[in-house]
């Protein structure tokens, strides 16, 4: 039953994908319904799909010009929102050999592939906090454009954090692999760099920043217990972002 619902929710979001360029009707009809506003379940569902949006649920009349689709026994439901997605990321025992032996689009090829698969399991909406590369900034744009299939992604890009903050991506790594990453990578030390990585995300076209204020247990860093901004540095990112019109996430 489970299996038919998320069948059914990622239906909605596929051919609102596969008729994003036009404006054809599409009509599903459907067993079942799942109401959530009224918490109800409702039998023998109607839906309209105009283009890429949901025009109607049982509605008195269906359009002349439509297409109709006859799901048979399935339960219909809104697509689930998936708040805190790393789209890049796989956990495996290779996760941070992975850091030396891929290249940027090897991630991208990953995220392409986790997106498929949240929209199988009925995401149709993703907000992606933090990845490699900026990979998921492509992978946004690609869906939108009906070149890969996909949730809507809402993504932070690179995350931002301090040197051997949380998501310094040099933590762990020998001394010559280290470097002196800065803000554009995502690292930042003081107000000047906080500010100058949050214009770099706008650049990049980011929807969202996303800093990590503490450490957590799968921290490559000395300490995940300790604050890991000052306050300067964190209000320069809010101020900064507030004035893009980025909303500010924390891994804390």
């Amino acid at each position: 039953m489970m299996r038919q619902i998320f069948v059914a929710a990622v239906i909605l979001m596929t051919f609102s994908f596969s008729v994003a360029a036009g404006e054809e009707t599409i009509v599903l009809k459907a067993n079942r319904l799942v109401d959530v506003q009224k918490g109800k379940l409702i039998k023998n569902a109607t839906v309209v799909i105009v283009g890429n949006k949901i025009e109607s649920v049982n509605p008195r009349r269906l359009p002349k010009e439509s297409r109709v689709i006859d799901l048979g026994d399935v339960t219909l439901m809104p697509g689930l929102m998936d708040m805190h997605r790393h789209l890049t990321s796989v956990i495996s025992k290779n996760r941070y050999l992975e850091r030396f032996t891929l290249n940027p689009p090897d991630h991208t090829i990953r995220a392409v592939a986790n997106a498929k698969k949240a929209l199988m399991m009925g995401f149709t909406s993703v907000r992606n906090v933090g990845d490699r590369a900026g990979a998921t900034v492509a992978l946004r744009n690609a869906i939108i454009k009906g070149v890969v299939p996909g949730p809507r992604i809402f993504t932070a890009g690179r995350s931002i954090a301090t040197t051997g903050g949380h998501a310094d991506p040099t933590n762990g790594t020998r001394e010559d692999l280290m470097g002196d990453p800065g803000p554009k990578e995502g690292v930042i030390n003081g107000p000047y760099d906080a500010r100058k990585a949050v214009r770099q995300r706008y650049k990049e076209t980011s929807d969202l920043i996303k800093i990590t204020a503490t450490g957590g247990v799968m921290s490559v860093a000395t300490s995940g217990q300790n604050p890991q901004f000052t306050d300067d540095e964190l209000e320069a990112i809010i101020t900064t972002a507030r004035e893009y019109g980025l909303p500010v996430a924390a891994h804390a």
